[in-house]
């Protein structure tokens, strides 16, 4: 084998999977077609979940100052996230080229090979390994490998060689994106609807602005390249009325509002993350986000089944449990972009929808879609935050303070005893190869905290909950053995 994992794709997704499997310790290569980076902003901000994530891995750090925000938004009805109580707030402006840098820096850093300059050109699953054709500057050559994970994007050339289904809605209307200097434009960064269409603004820092523009009608076009900024000036003129032609544009894109996900995102030793399996409109920049969330649920579970420490059907929970936040994912979309780009005759709709958010239950609801933090996986009945991620906790650690976050900076399983139980610990002692069984006691637990009365937590890898007590209706070695396998 050239490697044990070749991962397709070097964007967010894709290098954030390379780092999930070096950390575990596993070989992997990730092929990208482009000779370098694009350097491009693309995708913008980090939802509140990829935050806990990014800071569970210790990433944070490396992309220095954020500027956090706890304004979001539904369709272009403003929202509060800070109603979620959550420990992070989202991120607005780190453009996707310094995420990819540095995603890709940690990537090195673990040891991944990353080739660039290879396009893909065929992908044959043969039961026992994967061939993939690879063609670079000196032509063309096969690579094997046991696992080959697509996150090649929309377009996905994995996805099309090994016959995924990819059904959904065609794009109905084309929108303009650009980032361009030397102009002055008030923010606009929830959408604006204006007679004719919907503009947005955001300021990027740098003097660097982001603007989206859609008229009403404008059909989706078969591009080969970005459009020309003539027409995106054009077009943001008929609508605001201001003159943009004379700004320097730094990036110009053009996208729809297509929506489709993948039927199945594994198919034996082939599987699919980030727009490789679903694409749909970027409402609050949540495609970007998923991908990394479907990178960070694989990489552990893949990684296990590669030392043999779990079997196959362990992968066949990440599309259990990523399927359907996808879906979810495409319904919330599809409603957005109703709302943004419909013209007067879902005006109505619009208005019944800002006064149910008046509703605090609503509000949360709207926001906990907008920022992540709705996800829980079905693990197994019991205690309400089985399935969830966990919540951050301060911990005292033989007087030495952590947090269950910074726990999980290793990539492993955490086995929490959160009342000094022994009999707790003998019960995990099998599986100590792969999960770490730390003794704490919590500091200030917040009044109604679902933690309160807790005795134990059983954390995977990726910060869900997979088993607590009292209050899980299985026991701890049933919880250990389907996620991390038999015994020892």
């Amino acid at each position: 084998m050239d490697a044990s994992v070749i991962v397709v794709g070097a964007g967010p997704a894709g290098l954030m999977l390379a780092g999930e499997l070096r950390l575990a310790g596993i070989d992997v290569i990730v092929l990208d077609r482009l000779a370098r980076r694009t350097g491009e902003s693309r995708g913008i901000g980090f939802t509140t979940r990829t935050m806990e994530i990014f800071d569970q891995r210790g990433l944070l750090p490396r992309f220095g100052d954020i500027e956090t925000s706890n304004h979001g938004h539904f369709g272009g009805i403003p929202l509060d996230l800070a109603t979620l109580g959550a420990t992070h707030r989202a991120a607005r402006t780190v453009p996707q080229s310094v995420t990819e840098t540095v995603l890709e820096g940690r990537a090195r850093e673990l040891g991944a090979d990353i080739r660039r300059g290879r396009e893909v050109v065929g992908v044959r699953d043969l039961g026992d390994q994967v061939e993939v054709r690879v063609r670079g500057e000196s032509g063309e050559r096969t690579l094997t490998s046991r696992y080959v994970v697509g996150c090649d994007g929309g377009r996905s050339g994995v996805r099309k060689a090994t016959g995924f289904d990819f059904p959904g809605t065609e794009a109905t209307t084309e929108l303009f994106l650009a980032d361009i200097r030397g102009v002055d434009l008030e923010p606009r960064m929830v959408a604006d609807r204006v007679t004719g269409g919907m503009v947005m603004t955001a300021h990027l820092g740098g003097g660097l602005h982001r603007i989206i523009v859609s008229e009403h009608g404008a059909p989706p076009q078969r591009r080969t390249g970005p459009p020309p900024f003539t027409e995106v000036a054009d077009a943001w003129k008929r609508l605001t009325g201001i003159d943009i032609s004379h700004a320097e544009p730094v990036w110009v894109s053009a996208f729809g509002d297509a929506a489709r996900q993948v039927t199945e995102y594994r198919r034996g030793r082939v599987l699919l993350a980030g727009d490789a399996a679903h694409v749909h409109l970027p409402a609050g920049g949540q495609g970007m986000n998923t991908g990394i969330q479907d990178s960070v649920n694989l990489g552990w579970k893949l990684a296990a089944v590669l030392r043999g420490a779990a079997p196959t059907a362990l992968l066949d929970t990440y599309h259990g449990e990523r399927h359907e936040v996808g879906r979810r994912l495409l319904l919330n979309t599809r409603a957005q972009s109703l709302i943004i780009l419909g013209g007067e005759d879902v005006q109505p709709l619009r208005g019944v929808l800002a006064e149910l958010a008046q509703y605090e239950e609503v509000a949360r609801h709207l926001a906990a879609k907008a920022s992540g933090l709705d996800i829980r996986y079905d693990v197994g009945g019991g205690h309400p935050l089985l399935g969830a991620r966990m919540p951050h906790l301060e911990l005292d650690e033989a007087g030495r303070e952590t947090s269950s976050t910074a726990l999980l900076r290793a990539g492993r399983g955490v086995l929490l005893d959160l009342t000094d139980n022994p009999h707790l610990r003998r019960r995990a002692a099998d599986w100590a190869d792969r999960i770490d069984v730390v003794t704490a006691r919590a500091k200030d637990l917040p009044r109604g905290s679902a933690l309160q009365g807790v005795g134990g937590v059983l954390l995977r890898p990726d910060g869900h909950v997979a088993w607590i007590a009292p209050g899980s209706h299985f026991d701890l070695p049933t919880a250990l053995e389907r996620w991390f396998g038999p015994a020892r």
